[in-house]
Formats: C-alpha cells, structure tokens, sequence
C-alpha cells in the first residue's frame, strides 16, 4: 500500500473514532480537544487531527476557536429544538418516498431493525443503561430502516447527519421514555408493512416532540456545566 493510502486510511479511521466519541458523549459539549493529547488516544499525527477537526467543523460537531484551537460544540434547548424540527421534516419526506417503493427485502430489513431495537429497549426498560449505545445505535438503524427505500442517496445522507446531531442529544440527556417509546417504535413498524403514510407521521411527529420534551423535562442540560452549554 502507497504511503499516501496509508494516511488517508489513517485520517478516515480517525475521523470516524472522533465523530462517534463526540456523537455517544464520551468526548463531552464544551471539551477542549488538545491535539497533543488526541495525537496518542486516536494514533495519528497533529496535522491530520487538525484536518479531521476542520471537517467536523464544517459539520458542526467541534467548533475552532482562532489561535487557541477546538473544542466539541456545545448544547442548547434552541439547538436541539432545530435539530429535532429538520429531522422531523426530513424524515417524514422520506418515510412517504420510502412507503411507496418499499419491497418485500425492506419489509423483512425494517422487521429485523425492530427486532434488534425491542429486544434493547426491554434491557434498557429494567434500569440497565450500560448498553445505552447499543440501543441507540439500534434506534439509529430502525428509523434509517424505515427510509431506506425512499430512492434518494442524498436524502438519507442527509438526514443520517441531522439524527447523529440529534442522537448526541440524546446521549448527553440519556433519555429513556420507557414503554411509550417502544410502542410508538412498533407503531411505526405496523404502519410501514401496511404502508400507512398519514398515520406513521402522525406517529413520528409525537414520537420526536415527546423525546425532546422529555429530555428537557428532566433539566439535563440546564444541569450541564456552563462550558458545555453552547
């Protein structure tokens, strides 16, 4: 392999460990990201990490701060309110796209994203967060599951970016709604397998309004240090 495959397999590799730190709160809103310190953790040089970090920028992930260097975005209710709205809108689009063209290998990939998505949401129903990734990253898969036939790469890549920002969200706020989340999941399992556009929005819009209100019900970001709060 040519040494300039190996950098960019590198910066990629890198870029990816860093967004999904940022995404699931281990890396926190607000955090100076050093990049002497980041050289040794993701095992990569401080160009490189400066270019990742420039491009999670440009996504909104991490902000530059001039001369004194990056820090992860911080958190605000305007921002997550925003945030829920486009991927409200998004996906709403999306799901009628996908509910008209959708075939039998998508009904049986939404089944299985169920699957996977129940069977996490019962572990995390009994008090049991330490898997809250798993099941977030199953909610991530369920609702992509229901867009997936919509026909527009652009569109689901799109949307993909928006509910990562909204998943982080949810990871800062570690917010479980309980039973009421997992029916309105299998709610919009029923809805797709009869291709019931009208109501699965009705559905989707409740479901995305309730996990905002829910988050910011419980004063978990106010709760965040003033660092944290963008």
């Amino acid at each position: 392999m040519r040494q300039e495959d190996i950098e960019e397999t590198v910066a990629e590799s890198g870029y990816r460990q860093i967004r999904a730190d940022i995404i699931f709160g281990r890396l926190a809103p607000g955090q100076k990201l050093k990049l002497e310190n980041l050289k040794g953790a993701y095992g990569t040089s401080v160009s490189t990490l400066r270019e990742i970090l420039n491009r999670l920028t440009s996504e909104g992930l991490v902000v530059a701060e001039g001369q004194r260097g990056f820090e992860v975005a911080g958190v605000s209710v305007a921002d997550l309110r925003e945030i829920a709205a486009l991927r409200l809108l998004l996906e709403e689009h999306a799901l009628e796209q996908s509910f008209e063209q959708g075939d039998v290998e998508w009904e049986a990939q939404l089944v299985s994203a169920h699957y996977k998505l129940a069977r996490m949401e019962k572990v995390m129903a009994t008090g049991d967060t330490s898997q809250a990734e798993d099941w977030k990253r199953y909610d991530w898969e369920f609702h992509q599951a229901l867009i997936a036939a919509c026909g527009s790469r652009l569109l689901m890549e799109t949307h993909s970016a928006v509910f990562d920002k909204y998943l982080r969200y949810q990871m800062v706020a570690l917010s479980y709604r309980g039973s009421v989340a997992e029916e309105e999941h299998r709610q919009l399992l029923e809805t797709a397998l009869r291709r019931d556009s009208k109501t699965a929005k009705e559905i989707l819009q409740r479901h995305i309004q309730a996990g905002v209100e829910h988050a910011l019900g419980r004063g978990l970001l106010a709760a965040l240090p003033a660092q944290a709060r963008g």
